[in-house]
């Protein structure tokens, strides 16, 4: 039985005489007098239907709230995440992301800024490779370049691709920068590797992401592209709560 069709059976019932509430009704007069009631004021689904989405979207909000107070640590200040403005920040941007999304893309530029505006700002890269196998060969490719100390250069220069990052344009990438190609395989298959990927997808389900690119700036989950501007207020607000 739903939530919706057991709040109408319950407007049913309240509508129902008290003699025969005290009865026993079976499923089939109970569904009769939903129906009825249903037929003498519609409303009653809109109003049960707004309620269960209240109900709904405060359960959500509730557990990823718990999820940041409970997974914060992990979060912000996981030492297999790549992090790059200040590191002692006083404000941690979390960023989700995968290659061949053309929103993170564009975003990149928006975070560049941001963190050249701020030095105040710790920026966590989180390899969030969603959108097919070229996305997770990048994603690969980039934390095993950590080994080389190319991890940014790396991640800059795959966030200016033109077309799709697949095995050939992101290993023609990683020559362009100078990495050791050989030992970028090699590297690649790594745990810690492994680990960075499995945690991005473990945290994303948790906090309710759904693409790339996703946030975390202190309080504030945001999904989707976000301009300079909106960056900036985020981090003035999160900065303002502590």
């Amino acid at each position: 039985m739903t939530e919706i069709m057991r709040r109408l059976f319950l407007v049913a019932a309240l509508a129902m005489p008290i003699a025969a509430q005290a009865g026993e009704l079976d499923e089939a007069r109970v569904k009769q007098l939903v129906y009825e009631a249903i037929r003498e004021n519609p409303d009653i689904v809109m109003e049960a239907l707004a309620a269960l989405q209240q109900r709904q979207a405060e359960a959500e909000t509730a557990a990823k709230a718990d999820v940041l107070a409970n997974e914060r640590e992990l979060i912000e200040r996981d030492p297999n995440a790549p992090v790059a403005g200040n590191p002692d920040g006083d404000v941690t941007v979390v960023e989700f992301f995968d290659y061949n999304c053309p929103y993170c893309r564009r975003a990149a530029p928006e975070v560049e800024a941001l963190i050249a505006a701020d030095t105040g700002i710790r920026l966590v890269y989180r390899e969030w490779p969603i959108l097919g196998d070229g996305s997770v060969f990048a994603a690969r490719a980039a934390l095993a370049a950590r080994a080389q100390g190319k991890y940014e250069e790396f991640h800059k220069a795959m966030m200016r691709l033109n077309g799709r990052a697949e095995e050939t344009s992101v290993l023609r990438v990683a020559a362009e920068i100078g990495l050791d190609i050989d030992r970028l395989r090699q590297d690649m298959t790594a745990p810690e590797v492994d680990a960075h990927i499995a945690t991005s997808m473990r945290l994303t389900q948790a906090l309710g992401f759904q693409g790339t690119p996703s946030f975390v700036i202190g309080e504030t989950l945001l999904a989707g592209f976000a301009a300079r501007e909106e960056l900036t207020k985020l981090v003035a607000d999160s900065r303002a709560s502590d």
